[in-house]
């Protein structure tokens, strides 16, 4: 019997990307072969098993075996019902929603608003992240409003919304309900704590003995930010950015309460037009066409969403968030 030393020359004489690659296909043909014949059940059970023995051939260890069959389960909870939502579109019901105009709006819609609420969240999250890190009396009040929004239901995070910045609130010169501020605002709500969050926990990771140092050789706050502390945290900011948007994109009890219809400038088509927030208009496709149309259209913005994210993440792995020069 292999040694663990063999087993992990063994492995990386192989290589990790082909291991991935092939543990995908195999589980790809799992499923297709499991839900072929009408049994997705079985392809739960092969999740768990082969992860098992995958994470035996491996490492070896019973606590990796352990923990990688235990992470298994939670795995069947979350793939297994995505991997069933897409092996159930119609093709031909997904290719016409995909031309249909309207819904171009609403993925244009679905992309634009949470990364305006992503950028705005990061402008001036990032500050507040660093002081934050950096600590300041007070500080768990603060804390604690930062994250109040993560357990605020969606639809009172709406109402709040309107409470503060409506008819009545602060800034009584911007219209909020049923306008592009409004949707911006209720994004930024429920998804400025993730930025600030991911950010914070960026600057704290930095020693703070460079930032030290960048101060002796006579580098003053806003030098030390630009040339030592933002580029080591850039990285954090980005992830918190990412999420920021993400969680944007999913958001629906806000929105459906603030902005429930917005009129926005749609560069297609030369002019403004009026559309819905993703997740709203899936809703409403739900109630109105049932669950293949709404699966359809849920279908488009999962892709699209999936493939920024992706894309995303590529550019910003290692090798190109190491640093500013």
């Amino acid at each position: 019997m292999a040694t663990e030393t063999e087993r992990r020359f063994e492995i990386a004489a192989v290589g990790r990307t082909p291991l991935v690659v092939a543990f995908v296909v195999v589980q790809a043909l799992a499923f297709a072969a499991a839900y072929s014949v009408g049994q997705p059940t079985w392809y739960a059970y092969f999740i768990v098993g082969s992860t098992a023995v995958t994470a035996y051939a491996l490492d070896g260890t019973s606590f990796t075996v352990a923990t990688a069959t235990a992470g298994s389960l939670l795995m069947v909870a979350l793939g297994l019902p995505l991997f069933m939502f897409v092996a159930r579109q119609t093709p031909a019901l997904v290719i016409e929603k995909a031309l249909d105009p309207d819904v171009h709006r609403v993925l244009y819609l679905g992309v634009y608003g949470p990364l305006l609420a992503a950028l705005l969240s990061l402008l001036f999250g990032v500050p507040l992240a660093h002081l934050l890190a950096k600590g300041f009396s007070g500080q768990p009040l603060v804390e604690s409003l930062v994250d109040l929004p993560l357990v605020v239901p969606h639809s009172v995070a709406g109402i709040i919304i309107l409470f503060g910045f409506g008819k009545g609130g602060a800034f009584p010169q911007f219209s909020v309900l049923g306008t592009m501020v409004g949707l911006v605002l209720a994004m930024a709500f429920v998804s400025a704590p993730y930025a600030v969050n991911a950010s914070r926990e960026a600057f704290e990771a930095i020693d703070d003995r460079l930032e030290y140092a960048s101060r002796i050789h006579g580098a003053n706050n806003w030098e030390t930010f630009r040339r030592v502390t933002g580029p080591l945290a850039v990285r954090g900011m980005i992830t918190g950015g990412v999420l920021a948007w993400a969680r944007a994109v999913s958001e629906f009890g806000a929105v459906a309460v603030v902005a429930y219809s917005v009129e926005f400038f749609y560069p297609f088509a030369g002019g403004t037009v009026t559309a819905q927030h993703a997740p709203v208009f899936v809703y409403n496709t739900y109630l109105q066409g049932g669950l293949e149309e709404s699966g359809a259209v849920a279908f488009l913005l999962l892709a699209v969403s999936a493939v920024i994210f992706l894309l995303v993440r590529y550019l910003t792995d290692d090798g190109t968030a190491g640093g500013m020069p």
